[in-house]
């Protein structure tokens, strides 16, 4: 049986790409702004925007003539369209420093210099929400929560669960708390802690909800606004992963540490996916092209460690912030490695994994073992 969520659990006000052109929902600042402050102008009670910008995407795989990013649309060039309140900002390849984990070619550079012109637009667009914010007088009793649902779309970003990947921005602003503003902190934070914030911000408690258990596993950030915490040694943050594309299903599961990362690759026996926007990018064209010409790559790993992963990655962060020297299996690591890997069960457990003992067992918690659930041995393991 089925159900559409969206007419159980719709929003009052909804501008989105199925019923609205997507580069105009998602990349027309001026559009959205619009969509705001017809909103806000109609509210009468508390409320929760959520407003959703596409510029960190490509769509040179969809809508190549604007750009590997969609850089140009909205330019005001012939064909491209224009966003009245866009001041464009264009990057030059030489400007760009790249990051660890690109390879140090022109390709990649143009590549990530087109990403930051579009980064530049979702900049202007959130300062013109924020204004739509001022004008009705809600700057000053809103919660405000930036952040994003990935790292970057290239190699070793977006759909890994290395730091390259799972890095994301997370801005608070916050009216009600002042102690820290504009300060940095360094606790571990995640997209998980995003619905208990919400929570703590309008006191409604974590509990039970009717019938069913609360599954939240997140934490308030709220805390973080008055004071940094001394002690970090005890954070930890998961982090899942399942599937970009339909065809690209590759279930991992994560614990970081402020020291350590534990991954569990679960369909390790299959080579590393590939979308199909990451695919056609120039970044992994060359990656790829030179590695068919058996010519070097100028990339911190090969091809063939990027497809064909083992079980488990252990890094110790403090020594390999790059996530190359895989500790699993070292004798020395024994004992943190254990002791991840039962976090990392137990979050599994509390929050319904169906992937709880993939691979190599099947979690059995009916019948007879409604009392006593087990991973039962496939007795598959190579």
């Amino acid at each position: 049986m089925c159900f559409d969520t969206k007419s159980i659990y719709s929003f009052d006000f909804e501008r989105t790409e199925e019923k609205y052109p997507i580069l105009q929902v998602g990349r027309n600042i001026t559009f959205i702004k619009d969509q705001v402050r017809e909103f806000l102008n109609n509210i009468t009670e508390p409320f929760f925007l959520y407003v959703a910008f596409h510029d960190p995407h490509r769509c040179g795989h969809t809508n190549p003539q604007y750009g590997e990013f969609c850089e140009k649309f909205g330019t005001g060039e012939p064909g491209m369209g224009y966003i009245p309140d866009w001041q464009p900002i264009l990057y030059q390849p030489d400007e760009i420093e790249l990051p660890y984990f690109l390879p140090n070619t022109l390709e990649a550079k143009q590549d990530v210099a087109a990403q930051y012109s579009t980064i530049s637009r979702l900049d202007q667009g959130v300062g013109l929400v924020l204004k739509e914010l001022e004008l009705s007088g809600h700057l000053n009793d809103t919660l405000i929560i930036y952040s994003s649902d990935n790292g970057i779309p290239f190699p070793n970003g977006r759909t890994n669960l290395y730091d390259s990947g799972l890095a994301e921005p997370m801005f608070i602003s916050s009216p009600l708390h002042s102690e820290r503003q504009n300060k940095v902190t360094y606790s571990l934070a995640s997209l998980l802690d995003i619905v208990p914030t919400l929570l703590d911000w309008y006191a409604i408690p974590k509990g039970r909800r009717g019938k069913a258990k609360n599954k939240l596993t997140g934490k308030s950030l709220l805390p973080l606004l008055i004071k940094e915490p001394e002690n970090k040694s005890s954070e930890a943050v998961f982090a899942s992963h399942n599937l970009h594309e339909v065809t690209m299903y590759y279930p991992m599961r994560a614990i970081r540490t402020q020291k350590l990362k534990l991954i569990h690759n679960i369909n390790y026996y299959a080579p590393f996916p590939i979308d199909q926007d990451l695919y056609l990018s120039p970044t992994f064209q060359y990656i790829l092209n030179k590695t068919r010409a058996k010519e070097g790559v100028n990339w911190f790993k090969t091809l063939n460690t990027y497809y064909n992963r083992p079980e488990w990655e252990l890094y110790d962060l403090r020594h390999d912030p790059a996530e190359l020297n895989n500790l699993y299996g070292n004798s020395k690591y024994k004992s943190e490695f254990d002791e991840l890997q039962t976090k990392l069960f137990d979050w599994q457990l509390q929050t319904n994994d169906p992937w709880l003992c993939a691979p190599h067992s099947v979690f059995e918690e009916k019948g007879a073992f409604k009392n006593n659930p087990q991973c039962m041995t496939l007795d598959n393991a190579s």
